[in-house]
């Protein structure tokens, strides 16, 4: 992924929230608790936070993807997204070594 890309990822205020939002799920999202978190938070639990149509929240999760933010797992019909932090950690140290 080239670098100007992660930050076009990150330039939008609704991705940043999100992402802010999978940080701690288990806050963010309790109508998955019976689900658990393991495998991430459903396209669903997103787009009702995020008040976006589900093609919107979809577009937006595949722009954090294809940055490398985000990880989704297909169970059945539904798409769980989750954090990469390993993502996050490779960010700062791009910050650190390059700007």
């Amino acid at each position: 992924m080239e670098q100007v890309d992660v930050f076009k990822a990150l330039s939008n205020k609704t991705r940043l929230q999100m992402l802010e939002w999978l940080k701690e799920p288990e806050i963010n999202f309790p109508g998955q608790k019976e689900y658990g978190y393991d495998q991430g938070v459903c396209v669903g639990q997103l787009q009702a936070k995020a008040s976006l149509t589900q093609s919107t929240v979809s577009e937006y999760l595949s722009i954090l993807q294809r940055a490398g933010f985000v990880k989704a797992t297909r169970k059945g019909q539904w798409t769980y997204y989750k954090r990469d932090e390993a993502a996050f950690e490779r960010l700062s140290k791009l910050i650190l070594t390059t700007l």
